[in-house]
Parts: C-alpha cells; sequence; structure tokens
C-alpha cells in the first residue's frame, strides 16, 4: 500500500503541470482509425505538452532533450521544442532553438511563425513568437510574460489569447489573463476581465478554448471579474464581458491534494457545446465530477448550468480532450470509462480504456474505439486535423505500436 500511495502522490503533483492548449474542434467523417501511421517522429525523453499545426508542419513543445526521424537511429539534439512535416514525418533541421525550459503551450501564427508559451527566457519570459524558417525570434513581437508561466494561447484572428499564472504581460499588469495584438503583442486596452480568489496558492488559467464569440476557460480560480465562476467561465467576446454563464458542478472538492482539478477544455466543431476534463481522485456514487469528462451547452443561460452528460473514469485523471462531430476523445492516466461507480477498480458497466478513449459526443457513453497506450502521466496534447488526431504524451507505446512521445491515429 505504501508504494501505491506514493505512486498516487507522484501522479498528484505531475498532475499540475501545464498541458497544450485544445484547438478548436474539427470536423471528421468517422472516427479515426486505433492503428498509428508509422512515420512519425519520436521524442527520446522527457514530456510533450503542447502541438499545433502550421500550414503543413507539425510544432511540438514540452520538457525534452532529443528526437529522432521514425526508422533512424540518429539523435537529433531539440531543446523542449521542435517541428516536422506532416506529410513525411521529417524532422526539420533549419528549426532547433534552444528553449531553456518548459514549453506547455503552442498557437499557429501568421507567415511561418509558431507562439510558443511555457516558463522560459528566450529571450523575453515566458512567450515568443519564432520563425519556422530558422526558429529565430520574431523581433516585431513583444510581450514577455513576467510573475508566472504562460500555459494557455489561443489565436483568434489578429488577437491571441494568453493564460498562465502571470501577473504582467507586455509592461501592463494582467492577473492570468490578457488579450494581445497578434502581430505586435501589445496589450489589448479593452480586454480586463481578471480571474480571481484561487482555489490553492495562485490564480491560474490553466486552458483555453475559443469559438467565434465565446472564450472558455478553466484553472485555479472562483471568480472572474467579481462574479462567482468556480474553475470554469465562459467569456463573452462580443461584449468583451463574463457571459450570463455559471455551474456550480466543479464546486464541491475532490482529494486534498487537487485544490483545484479542472485539466482540459475543447468546443465543439460548431461551438455549441464544450467538454471538460478532470483529475481529482475517486467519488464514487457522489454528484462530484473527480476523474471524469463533462459535456456543457455554450449558450445556456443561468447560475445553475449542469452538465448534459458526465462520463466517471472511476478513479483516474484525465487531462485533455479534443472534440469532433464523430468523438470526443480523451486522455490521460486512466483505466476505465463509463465507471460512475467505481473506486479506484473497475465498476459495474465499466470498459477498459487505457490512457485513451473516445466518448460518444450525444450519449457521453464510451465509443468502441480502444486502441490504448501506455499510461504513464498520461496524455497531455491532443490535436485534431483533417488528416487524423494528433496525441502528445510521456510513453512510447501507442496503439499497440513503438511511438516514442508522439503519434497520430488517421482518418480510415
Amino acid at each position: 500500500m505504501l508504494a501505491r500511495h506514493s505512486t498516487a502522490l507522484l501522479i498528484a503533483a505531475l498532475a499540475v503541470l501545464p498541458a497544450g492548449t485544445a484547438q478548436a474542434g474539427v470536423r471528421q467523417p468517422a472516427v479515426v482509425s486505433q492503428k498509428p501511421v508509422a512515420n512519425t517522429p519520436h521524442v527520446l525523453d522527457g514530456i510533450v505538452n503542447a502541438i499545433t499545426l502550421v500550414g503543413g508542419t507539425v510544432v511540438v513543445g514540452g520538457d525534452f532533450t532529443a528526437v529522432s526521424d521514425a526508422g533512424s537511429d540518429e539523435q537529433l539534439p531539440r531543446q523542449n521544442l521542435f517541428a516536422y512535416d506532416l506529410r513525411t514525418g521529417r524532422v526539420l533541421r533549419d528549426f532547433a532553438p534552444e528553449v531553456s525550459a518548459p514549453v506547455y503551450a503552442l498557437a499557429s501564427g501568421t507567415d511561418g511563425t509558431v507562439y510558443v508559451g511555457g516558463s522560459f527566457d528566450f529571450p523575453g519570459r515566458a512567450l515568443v513568437r519564432l520563425s519556422l524558417a530558422d526558429g529565430s525570434t520574431v523581433d516585431s513581437f513583444d510581450a514577455p510574460a513576467y510573475g508566472g508561466d504562460v500555459s494557455a494561447l489561443v489565436l483568434q484572428g489578429d488577437r491571441l489569447y494568453v493564460g498562465g499564472d502571470f501577473i504582467q504581460i507586455g509592461g501592463t499588469p494582467r492577473t492570468a489573463l490578457a488579450r494581445l495584438d497578434a502581430a505586435t503583442g501589445a496589450v489589448d486596452p479593452d480586454f480586463t476581465i481578471t480571474p480571481g480568489d484561487p482555489r490553492g496558492t495562485t490564480v491560474k488559467v490553466y486552458a483555453m478554448a475559443a469559438t467565434r464569440d465565446r472564450l472558455a476557460i478553466d484553472g485555479s480560480f472562483t471568480t472572474v471579474d467579481g462574479l462567482r465562476r468556480p474553475q470554469v467561465a465562459l467569456i463573452d467576446l462580443v461584449g468583451n464581458r463574463v457571459a450570463d454563464w455559471r455551474t456550480e458542478a466543479y464546486a464541491p472538492s475532490c482529494m486534498a491534494v487537487f485544490p483545484w482539478y479542472v485539466r482540459g477544455l475543447d468546443f465543439s466543431p460548431d461551438g455549441k457545446f464544450f467538454v471538460v476534463v478532470t483529475t481529482g481522485g475517486p467519488a464514487p456514487r457522489t454528484s462530484k465530477l473527480c476523474d471524469s469528462a463533462a459535456r456543457f451547452e455554450t449558450y445556456s443561460r443561468g447560475n445553475d448550468i449542469r452538465p448534459t452528460w458526465v462520463n466517471l473514469t472511476g478513479g483516474d485523471s484525465l487531462y485533455s480532450v479534443a472534440v469532433t462531430n464523430a468523438a470526443v476523445y480523451v486522455g490521460g492516466h486512466q483505466r476505465w470509462l463509463d465507471n460512475p461507480k467505481g473506486s479506484d477498480n473497475a465498476g459495474p458497466g465499466s470498459v477498459q480504456r487505457p490512457g485513451i478513449g473516445a466518448i460518444h459526443p450525444a450519449t457521453g457513453k464510451a465509443l468502441a474505439w480502444n486502441p490504448t497506450r501506455t499510461r504513464g502521466i498520461g496524455v497531455k496534447a491532443f490535436l485534431t486535423t483533417k488528416s487524423g488526431l494528433l496525441v502528445g504524451s510521456d510513453t512510447t507505446k501507442l496503439g499497440h505500436e513503438y511511438h516514442a512521445r508522439i503519434g497520430m491515429f488517421p482518418l480510415p
């Protein structure tokens, strides 16, 4: 029992490390294949935290030091960031910036650039824009963040939304959330929405996703602009105000090691709903959303919004979620889905879905899709594209094959 509890505490500590921001849902006609493509490169150590796509180039961020092409023994030094060609899988040789500390968030930029957020100093604290041609900084973009890390990025048109636990960005006081000019990094004076009253020691925006008129955020906060919003909030981007949408679903506490326990979130392709995944510890036969995936309707209104459906793992964390019109993909170190009566065990009706699974968007029940992955800490990054589902984690076995820390399930 001692070894088991020690492992649980280690996983709990690692769970608060930021994950890559969920991208907006992509329309896909079907559930992806259970067999990964063969040509993705390998990340040889550490963990992948974030993935984005710039044109035909996949950019991968995390905490690692070396990568290799599929089928190659050549180790390529890469400090927490690298890129590869989506079609061929070949690692870009000229893009090798030395990022001094972990990358937690990425967003695709225009003109062959990528926005990179994390805990580094390169040279602006925690947030830079880089050229994919050679890894150099785009000097016209200047928005250093101070007092904390950048853990989430969302680009919408000419605006870049930035989340984290910083207290200043671009020389302007901003707590955990800011909107920037995507070209220059200038802080938008008209967007001053401020999360507050943390569940824990620090106010933090952990994950974000956006539609054309809504921004969803989650993290360690209980208010936004003074309005009660326990761990999850929607922001009306047309009016630059907190939306008339509040759920108390995440007000209860889970295990003490998780004072806040929301993790990934993502919108459906049409923006009508979004799904939140959590950690927290087993809470059988209760209304708590510990270790769960839950669907919420975007345009519901009021102070007691309840989830449309909930899928409980029965005691294992979910960190990432990606929503398409065919499936809600969830990843973590879970052993089961459909497990509301489980408490660190397989309850009645549960299905095995080690490390990765898919849920029906309408019913909330697990789909048959079950490729499996070595569980480890868990999936920290998903990216849906028109050709498939990219998966980033800390382990080397995906779909019963060797795919070190990065892999892709193609559409059939």
